[in-house]
């Protein structure tokens, strides 16, 4: 049953947001190297995280020893286990090493990008949950824990607006917010409209703090592109989401003491003494580990992705969404050794979608969000 603590209807969300600009002052022109910077810097950011993905500090600290790498790392790690072992039934687990790369190797929190732009273009700006079920259904073989549970669900005939509330578990994890890049970027300067894609997304698999989740991120990376500095994007964000829930609590708390917090070790010891027993995956532990990242690594995108993967927890999907934030807010920044591997592509795992060009992507994303919105 739904918690009616946390409320999950959209006017009812509005109500509760404390006050915010809802939208900012923002440069066309610099739109297009920020977009750059975003999604190369998310992307990194998940390409580096993918393969260690929830392991312990202990676990990570271990294989950098064992390869010569640096932890936190300043580079993507050189030797990963189970090389030829398959991620998502596409890439090998080497297209995730230094020198095994070749294009973005495919992982959800990518492919949730791209199938993001997929629902604007295909459905308008305006679309609904039914817009993003239908898309789903026709794009998505397979997804994990809330996302599967949704999407068996609409396989099942159930709604789009039910399919997050039969059998689902996992609606306050962080599946939702992992989704909310694409809105940010359609939405630059506009914090209130990107939240209000995020909500329409991710209503279709979440509830409560996963629908805050999302609803926060991409207002804040919508902010970020009018900003210039991530703290400030933050703060935004938080404007777009209840004033009294567990997720604005978490981000409040972690913005305030992230300035004092020494290092990686002392950040996820934090979070863990906090929230003992959360699941790895939740979105709250998750989105204070995201702003401790981001405060450790600063201006420098790629020591913040490195200083979040090292935080661990989800920390492919926490380092891919500090790398859109600092990436939105600095521009295209990341020293070329992160992205010269990309070679423009991204592989994917979506239904007839194996492959996309960068390039092409991003031209898409500028063409809906800076083009008629109406």
């Amino acid at each position: 049953m739904p918690d009616s603590t946390k409320p999950n209807d959209y006017e009812t969300i509005l109500a509760l947001r404390p006050p915010g600009p809802r939208s900012l002052p923002f440069s066309p022109d610099e739109y297009r190297d920020r977009l750059r910077g975003a999604f190369l810097t998310r992307a990194a950011g998940c390409v580096l995280g993918a393969p260690v993905e929830q392991w312990t500090l202990e676990k990570m600290e271990a294989l950098a020893i064992h390869n010569g790498d640096d932890f936190p790392p300043t580079d993507y790690w050189s030797a990963l286990p189970k090389p030829d072992e398959l991620r998502y039934g596409v890439s090998p687990m080497s297209a995730y090493s230094r020198d095994g790369m070749d294009g973005v190797p495919v992982d959800d929190d990518v492919v949730y990008t791209v199938l993001g732009l997929l629902v604007a273009e295909e459905h308008g700006v305006n679309f609904t949950t039914r817009s993003v079920g239908e898309a789903w259904l026709k794009y998505l073989p397979h997804a994990c824990t809330a996302e599967e549970i949704a999407l068996n669900n609409l396989r099942k005939g159930v709604s789009a607006e039910r399919a997050a509330e039969i059998d689902n578990p996992y609606d306050e994890w962080i599946g939702a917010d992992i989704r909310s890049d694409p809105w940010g970027y359609l939405a630059p300067g506009e914090p209130e409209r990107a939240a209000r894609m995020a909500y329409r997304d991710a209503f279709l698999s979440h509830r409560g703090e996963g629908i805050y989740g999302a609803m926060f991120f991409s207002a804040a990376i919508a902010a970020a592109f009018a900003m210039d500095n991530v703290t400030d994007a933050l703060r935004v964000g938080l404007t777009e989401i209840p004033d009294k829930c567990e997720l604005s609590d978490a981000l409040r708390w972690a913005l305030h003491i992230a300035p004092k917090v020494a290092d990686f070790r002392e950040a996820r010891a934090l979070i863990d003494e906090r929230y003992p027993g959360m699941s790895q995956v939740h979105t709250v532990n998750n989105a204070a580990a995201t702003v401790f990242g981001l405060a450790l690594g600063g201006d420098d995108p790629a020591r913040v992705i490195g200083e979040t993967v090292a935080i661990g927890l989800d920390n492919d999907c926490t380092a891919a969404t500090a790398g859109s934030l600092v990436g939105a807010v600095l521009g295209d920044r990341l020293p070329a050794k992160w992205t010269a591997s990309f070679h423009d592509k991204v592989y994917s795992y979506l239904i007839d979608a194996p492959e996309f060009a960068i390039s092409d992507l991003l031209a898409r994303f500028e063409r809906l969000a800076l083009g008629d919105q109406s």
